[in-house]
């Protein structure tokens, strides 16, 4: 089999509301933007992948890799994680397209993509996963309606200018819903968008308080507490509390995640296969972090593909605890996340996610949305 050609759409669906995500302060999101890819082999199957998008800088991205894709065997996938590996050198996040290889694989063999990784498990455990900052009382309504929804955990942004005004948020949607729910927090330390708006910086001693704090509250774990290569910062972090701390869906490589295991940085390692690694890599990277006894739980914000992808990731690994599902209605909803897609991902009654059980990825990307919402670039 041989990869003969490639498509490439870079859409912006628009949201049905304004969407302020709290790692992005002071940008609000009026669509979901993204690069969806479609690569066609010699023998009639083809394979999708989407990166996450901002504006319009994914534009060139793909006629370059084009040039590594053309002809190549998609089985190879080792070879093509050395290409993929390579593109850093030009400032090109491309683990995204190891996505598509094992589509076309997972379509060739008839099987789902996490069934040839492992198949481990059918369905995850889902946390709802908000996106904006807001004030408690909104916030505890938020989690209310969550909690009649299904879920059974939820995660909290946290990154107003005091612990106060973070902890007060907390507070409020642990009295709440009392031990009905975990509930776990993000800071949104590790990768901060500079230029916009005014946002807090942590340093090692805020957020050894604000551990301290959610100790208190019994909150499941602490998310991106300090930037994504602060090593020391985050090892002395995690052996100082007892709650767990989890980051890494902007690290890269499975090199950054050796570092990050290895100096015992987290208790739970998050990269993304769209973003942080590819899915060859993501089973890599499960295993460095099994070995040395932590859970590898995706990051997932990106769009309905990616989501897809990351749960293939959580359906082949023995060290997944949870599945984080974004939702931050009126913007963000599943219908939105997933638009691009003939259906939604969606939660069941007993608060899980099923891993898609169709051949590869195990979704229907509906193209009649992508071309009336997309510009074809390639």
């Amino acid at each position: 089999m041989k990869i003969t050609d490639a498509e490439a759409y870079l859409c912006h669906f628009p949201l049905s509301a304004p969407f302020y995500p709290s790692w992005i302060p002071g940008v609000p999101q009026m669509n979901n933007s993204c690069l969806i890819v479609r690569l066609v082999t010699d023998e009639g199957i083809d394979g999708y992948t989407a990166s996450v998008g901002f504006l319009n800088e994914m534009k060139g991205v793909p006629e370059l890799l084009k040039l590594f894709l053309i002809g190549r065997d998609p089985f190879k996938v080792e070879d093509f994680i050395k290409v993929f590996r390579s593109g850093k050198a030009v400032g090109i996040r491309a683990w995204f397209m190891d996505v598509a290889l094992w589509d076309i694989i997972g379509k060739a063999t008839g099987q789902p993509i996490y069934r040839l990784l492992g198949g481990y498990r059918k369905r995850v455990k889902a946390y709802a996963s908000t996106g904006e900052i807001r004030e408690a009382g909104r916030r505890v309504e938020d989690v209310l309606a969550l909690k009649e929804m299904g879920f059974g955990a939820v995660k909290l942004r946290i990154r107003s200018e005091s612990i106060r005004e973070d902890m007060e948020v907390v507070e409020a949607v642990r009295d709440a819903v009392g031990d009905s729910m975990e509930i776990m927090v993000d800071a949104n330390q590790a990768w901060p968008v500079h230029g916009f708006s005014e946002y807090p910086t942590w340093d090692l001693k805020r957020a050894i308080e604000t551990a301290r704090r959610c100790e208190e509250l019994e909150i499941l774990w602490l998310e991106e507490p300090l930037g994504m290569y602060d090593y020391e910062g985050l090892s002395i972090l995690t052996a100082s509390t007892s709650i767990l701390i989890a980051g890494g869906e902007m690290n890269s490589d499975i090199y950054d995640f050796r570092e990050l295991i290895n100096r015992r940085c987290y208790d739970i390692v998050q990269p993304d296969v769209t973003l942080s690694c590819g899915i060859t890599n993501g089973k890599k990277i499960a295993g460095m972090a099994e070995a040395a006894g932590l859970t590898l739980n995706p990051h997932t914000w990106t769009n309905g593909i990616g989501f897809a992808a990351n749960l293939h990731l959580m359906g082949a690994i023995p060290n997944c605890t949870y599945c984080e599902y974004p939702i931050e209605p009126p913007g963000w909803t599943p219908e939105a996340r997933d638009i691009m897609l003939s259906s939604p991902i969606r939660v069941d009654s007993e608060g899980f996610v099923n891993v898609p059980s169709s051949p590869g990825l195990g979704i229907e990307v509906d193209m009649e949305k992508v071309r009336a919402h997309g510009e074809k670039i390639l």
